[in-house]
């Protein structure tokens, strides 16, 4: 997948990109596969704004992926599609009963390609197998982090992780942060790399494509006056720590929370699986 660049007729088109459309093999999605979404615009039931920066956007429908597959299914790769609530690509299979699914694209997947889950899988782009049945170094994606309950980790376009060593009914993982975290070999995870893998590098160029997306302009605190933020105020030259409310102690969200590198992770019940942290792979 490539990017897509276009010419400076106007200044929103300077620096411009897009995502190249050319994997894609329709537009139109399956009706049976889709369901519709209620655009909250970021407010509650009392019509208050409790998610900032989200209104509008263009009307999509949600397409209804399949993050858990029964063993021994045998599909076919119909189309490749754009699904608008996503980074990654998805593919529309059909089984051996002629049943239709939704699953996440990887870069190498073409149309009438043939995959299988089960132990009995070939180790192809594509397969899902569980972690036991994945030899070591393979890259994988789409990772379950419970038994059963359906791919968690690596959905993104893009994205992939190694499988680093399997031992006492465990198997360590890379993930795309630099993390390695252990997972049972029981859960299942999906063979390659996710398609799309140019989204990153892909430039608005215009407000107008973001206010499409549901996107509103982000302001940040410390230009706003006191009154409206814990980091507004101050005589324009003392941002670091902010004035107004907060002058004179150390920087806090909207809600008083302190940021800049206070940790805000709860759920500890996780960490024990945690055998290299991201944060600990960034500083080498």
């Amino acid at each position: 997948m490539s990017v897509k660049t276009y010419n400076p007729t106007t200044p929103g088109r300077r620096g411009m990109s897009s995502q190249d459309f050319d994997t894609i093999t329709t537009k139109k999605p399956l009706k049976s596969l889709i369901s519709k979404q209620r655009v909250t615009s970021g407010r509650n039931n009392q019509g208050r704004i409790t998610t900032r920066h989200k209104s509008g956007g263009a009307k999509k429908f949600y397409r209804n992926v399949s993050f858990i597959l029964a063993e021994g299914t045998k599909l076919k790769v119909e189309h490749i599609e754009y699904d608008p609530n996503r980074s990654a690509r998805i593919a529309r299979v059909k089984d051996e009963d002629g049943k239709y699914y939704y699953i996440l694209a990887t870069s190498k997947m073409k149309q009438g390609q043939k995959i299988s889950v089960g132990e009995e899988a070939p180790i192809e782009n594509g397969n899902r197998l569980k972690l036991k049945n994945i030899p070591v170094g393979s890259v994988i994606h789409a990772i379950e982090l419970e038994a059963g309950r359906g791919a968690q980790l690596v959905r993104s376009a893009g994205a992939n992780a190694q499988l680093m060593a399997k031992e006492e009914g465990y198997a360590q993982i890379k993930l795309p942060s630099g993390e390695v975290r252990k997972v049972s070999v029981e859960c299942s995870a999906s063979i390659g790399v996710i398609g799309n893998e140019q989204h990153q590098n892909i430039k608005y160029g215009k407000a107008g494509r973001m206010r499409h997306k549901g996107i509103r302009p982000t302001v940040r605190g410390v230009v706003m006056n006191a009154a409206d933020h814990p980091h507004g105020g101050g005589d324009g030259g003392r941002h670091g720590i902010g004035g107004g409310k907060n002058h004179g102690s150390a920087p806090k969200t909207p809600w008083g929370q302190k940021t800049l590198g206070f940790k805000t992770r709860r759920r500890k019940s996780t960490t024990k699986f945690i055998v290299k942290s991201r944060h600990e792979s960034k500083r080498r």
